[in-house]
């Protein structure tokens, strides 16, 4: 039976982060996935600017792990109806795109749109979005979050681009209900993945 939208959107965020995958190729970004999963992430997101991402997303979403994988840099409609059919569970936008809001409420599947201001915030959730990438996050700080939070205590912030295992606690402290964190995640050797995964999921608790 399908999950609800709201269900899949409450997963994407229960880990308190996102992983992001952006790799040189499918096979890469495969790779990648397969450590994050292993590790124990729960929801990791392929970036569409990776060459043949459509067929990473495809063959990660079809293997066992229980994480939802979902699709970024979803620019719009055009991209998250194939991603959608790939296999994606959620979309995670840079920008503020009413296209692919609306393409993910066709199809249940959670929207994370992309917004610089507390203007673009609440353009956001008006707009439908299930929750708000807050990008670039090294543009903010955890400190203007919790000031922005105090006249917008129901948006659902997702910081991303700059976030950093040292950093993300702070984020999630100051009321972030998760944070978006890439090639940090990956970096180095393969079997460095899940002890730096585990130690964050951790932090983050």
């Amino acid at each position: 039976m399908p999950e609800f939208r709201w269900r899949l959107a409450e997963r994407v965020v229960a880990d308190r982060v996102i992983g992001i995958i952006r790799a040189p190729s499918a096979d890469t970004a495969v790779s990648y996935g397969e450590r994050l999963v292993s590790a124990g992430l729960g929801a990791i997101e392929v970036s569409l600017s990776t060459p043949g991402a459509l067929g990473a997303i495809r063959t990660l979403s079809s293997q066992e792990g229980g994480a939802l994988i979902g699709a970024g840099t979803v620019l719009d409609a055009h991209q998250a109806v194939p991603a959608i059919e790939a296999g994606a569970r959620f979309l995670v936008c840079p920008i503020l795109s009413t296209e692919v809001i609306r393409a993910g409420s066709r199809h249940g599947v959670p929207v994370v749109a992309g917004a610089a201001t507390p203007t673009e915030i609440v353009a956001a959730l008006e707009a439908g979005a299930d929750l708000v990438k807050l990008f670039p996050a090294s543009q903010s700080s955890p400190k203007a979050l919790r000031d922005l939070l105090q006249a917008l205590p129901h948006a659902p912030v997702v910081p991303t681009g700059g976030v950093t295992a040292a950093t993300a606690p702070e984020w999630i402290a100051a009321g972030a209900v998760a944070v978006g964190m890439g090639g940090e995640l990956t970096r180095g050797e393969p079997e460095d993945t899940e002890p730096r995964v585990r130690a964050l999921l951790n932090s983050l608790k």
